[in-house]
């Protein structure tokens, strides 16, 4: 067994979680079985509760496990289905050595951080490389080197490295190499990072500089001897699509510096990546696309819906522009003006920018623009056509008002719950698609697994109204206890889902809803480009 460990320092947000997903890509490109573990050194069980603002979307993997947003790039760069098992947090491997320790099975040993939690850590990490079959464990560590959260994670890899025979550990430290003012590529701050890494007893086998340019190889020299490196093991990381990543990674040469230093052979190597970027770097036509949510500030709250857009964009020949339009700004204007090519509301949760995005949802239906709609989404079609073409004016969601005719609605079982971490719909369920209908057509299938994250359902007493109305639900699940997807047949492309589609796109295989909403919208704008409509 391999194992690769990525670290970062100066400063968060520089990219461990792209850096480790392309050195998964670069490593399944040549036939290796790599199995990703991701370490949040925070104190919560999972990513459940987390506030988008502060920390980006929460993705869901296909068991139900909440987790942060690496994981997904993971999936997506890898061609991987993760579950739970994946993701370490402080949380829960403090939950495990307590209740160990409250059933006895430390003999009445004092429990301490040395050995007990250093050990579960490295426990859980072998356990999940060797269940999974892995030739090669890739294990990203959250944080910054020095904040003392991340201190008894960084203490088992140093014990994983003493115990792990010559030849099957690696370090690779992803550092901040910045610019001044006048231009020069500054190597101090990683110098710095790598100072406090080794005094932990850590000592990095590459470094990878993450910068606005290319590193001059003058920096590649600097930084080897500053930090112990080998000038060949200083990778060069600028600023470019994160699809290109495993590609620039290659032109560095970081495959062969992997392979030779964990000893690994070089095997025939895989082109489709390289292909994908290729057509991806091509791509001459535009669609401009209105993401309407109340998350807009922080992108990375919709980074699922935007990549999952991207993929079906690069398959479908046309760059995806994205108009981030705040759905409260939009509830307290006096106008709806939304002139794109296609509108899209994405999951969320709370009645604050609700009404905005209804609006906005009326504004595609009335105006016949291409719709897409994601779990909140899916929900608010339904409170819109039930307002504006059932006549139904007071409908509305339990969620957002308990007065009204609440056509979105708890069921039964969801209402006795109290707790709100985990306790939502989560995970990989199966939908039943009815023939003949726009969905079935996108998934060419009558069955098919998409994943969830909700707590609110179609209220059943509402759906005969709907439907008469000319709503059609074409997907359902738990024996049609649960709607799943609903359309409009007459309109243009007006689709929504109570899953999450974006949770299961890959750049090689775009999910079908997201597609057929590109489709769609790509064509409406040649329409109109035309002078057609």
């Amino acid at each position: 067994m391999k194992f690769i460990v990525v670290t970062g320092g100066v400063m968060s947000g520089l990219g461990k979680g792209i850096t480790a997903a392309s050195i998964g890509r670069l490593l399944v490109d040549l036939g290796y079985r790599v199995v990703p573990i991701k370490i949040d050194p925070y104190i919560n069980i999972d990513a459940g509760t987390m506030n988008p603002f502060q920390h980006g979307e929460v993705y869901v993997l296909k068991d139900g496990t909440e987790v942060d947003l690496d994981l997904g790039h993971y999936e997506r760069f890898m061609g991987l289905e993760l579950t739970g098992e994946h993701n370490i947090t402080t949380g829960k491997i403090y939950r495990r050595v307590i209740e160990k320790e409250r059933r006895g099975e430390y003999l009445g040993q004092t429990v301490q951080i040395i050995p007990h939690v250093t050990d579960e850590i490295k426990s859980w990490i072998r356990e999940v490389a060797k269940k999974k079959d892995a030739e090669i464990c890739l294990i990203e560590v959250g944080g910054t080197v020095g904040d003392i959260e991340s201190m008894p994670f960084l203490e088992a890899i140093r014990q994983m490295r003493i115990e792990e025979k010559d030849g099957n550990f690696l370090l690779v430290h992803v550092t901040l190499v910045p610019l001044d003012a006048g231009g020069e590529q500054k190597t101090k701050p990683t110098q710095h990072s790598v100072k406090e890494l080794r005094e932990l007893g850590l000592y990095p086998d590459i470094i990878v500089g993450r910068c606005k340019e290319k590193l001059k190889d003058s920096t590649k020299k600097k930084i080897a001897l500053f930090c112990d490196v080998e000038k060949e093991a200083v990778i060069s990381n600028e600023d470019c699509d994160i699809y290109e990543v495993p590609l620039k990674f290659r032109e560095e040469k970081l495959d062969e510096v992997i392979l030779k230093k964990l000893r690994l052979e070089k095997r025939e190597r895989k082109t489709e990546w390289e292909e994908f970027v290729k057509k991806m770097r091509e791509l001459k036509e535009e669609v401009d696309i209105a993401i309407v949510g109340k998350y807009v500030d922080v992108k990375d709250a919709y980074l699922s819906i935007r990549e999952a857009l991207k993929h079906a964009g690069v398959h479908l020949g046309c760059k995806v522009n994205f108009a981030w339009i705040d759905s409260e700004k939009l509830e307290n204007s006096n106008e709806v003006e939304l002139n794109y090519d296609g509108i899209l509301i994405p999951g969320g949760f709370g009645k604050r920018g609700a009404e905005g995005k209804i609006m906005a949802i009326r504004y595609a239906r009335e105006k016949n623009i291409p719709f897409l709609g994601i779990c909140f989404g899916f929900q608010l079609a339904v409170v819109e056509f039930s307002r504006n073409v059932c006549g139904i004016r007071n409908a509305s969601s339990s969620e957002l008002s308990e007065s009204g005719e609440c056509v979105i609605d708890l069921l039964p079982e969801q209402k006795q719950i109290k707790e709100l971490g985990g306790t939502m719909r989560l995970g990989e369920i199966e939908v039943t698609i009815k023939p003949g209908t726009i969905a079935h057509k996108l998934y060419g299938k009558e069955k098919v697994f998409e994943r969830h994250r909700h707590r609110y359902e179609v209220n059943p007493e509402y759906i005969p109204k709907l439907e008469s109305k000319g709503l059609v639900f074409s997907g359902w699940s738990d024996s049609k206890r649960r709607m799943e997807i609903l359309e409009l047949p007459t309109h243009r492309f007006f689709f929504a889902t109570q899953f999450h589609p974006e949770f299961k796109s890959r750049p090689l295989f775009p999910s079908p809803p997201f597609r057929g909403f590109l489709e769609s919208a790509f064509g409406y704008r040649k329409e109109r480009r035309d002078g057609k409509i």
